[in-house]
């Protein structure tokens, strides 16, 4: 009988991990994002989650101004110790540094979007939106599973308060004129 290794986690350094740690640690699994200074790692991802990344990363593409770029599980340089991976996310063209980029900075980041899976409840509804706010991005989207269905809850970034407000919750449709003319059928994730 063969015993299984146990795997080696990386060992944090003292002040914990800094953003440009994620490009020169070795062997992290795909999308391992670092919120204050700890890596998480992302858990198998259901049917309802890559679908609805599809559905709005095509609807996003579907009409991106020359001047923006959409980009799928991306990370986003929130602060020395912050490097979520959002869903998806519209991001200023002209900060594009070519083909082996990894990250952008939170000031190209227009919108950041996270659907919300069971293991990151309290990420997406709390933890990373907060953080997103106090970085200054204007734009956050919310998405929810309604027995299977996308439910789409848009804030805008009240930059007075570094708070998001609530300015929508799509069900059906997503019409928005911020951060550009979109216009996606949320009935096609099925």
């Amino acid at each position: 009988m063969s015993i299984e290794p146990k795997p080696t986690w990386p060992t944090p350094p003292p002040d914990g991990w800094t953003a440009d740690d994620l490009d020169t640690l070795p062997d992290l699994p795909p999308h391992t994002e670092l919120i204050d200074g700890s890596l998480v790692f992302v858990s198998p991802q259901t049917k309802f989650h890559l679908r609805t990344i599809r559905v709005l990363d095509n609807g996003l593409l579907r009409t991106v101004p020359a001047d923006l770029e959409v980009l799928r599980e991306f990370t986003i340089v929130l602060g020395k110790h912050q490097r979520p991976e959002p869903d998806v996310i519209v991001a200023k063209a002209e900060a594009d540094t070519g083909p082996e980029q990894t990250k952008c900075a939170a000031a190209d980041v227009l919108l950041a979007v996270e659907v919300v899976s069971p293991d990151s409840v309290e990420r997406d509804r709390e933890t990373k939106p907060l953080k997103y706010a106090k970085a200054g991005i204007p734009h956050f989207w919310r998405v929810e599973s309604n027995r299977g269905k996308p439910v789409v809850h848009v804030y805008a970034l009240d930059a007075a308060r570094d708070t998001y407000h609530l300015t929508g919750i799509y069900h059906d449709r997503l019409k928005l004129s911020v951060p550009y003319d979109i216009d996606i059928d949320l009935d096609a994730s099925r």
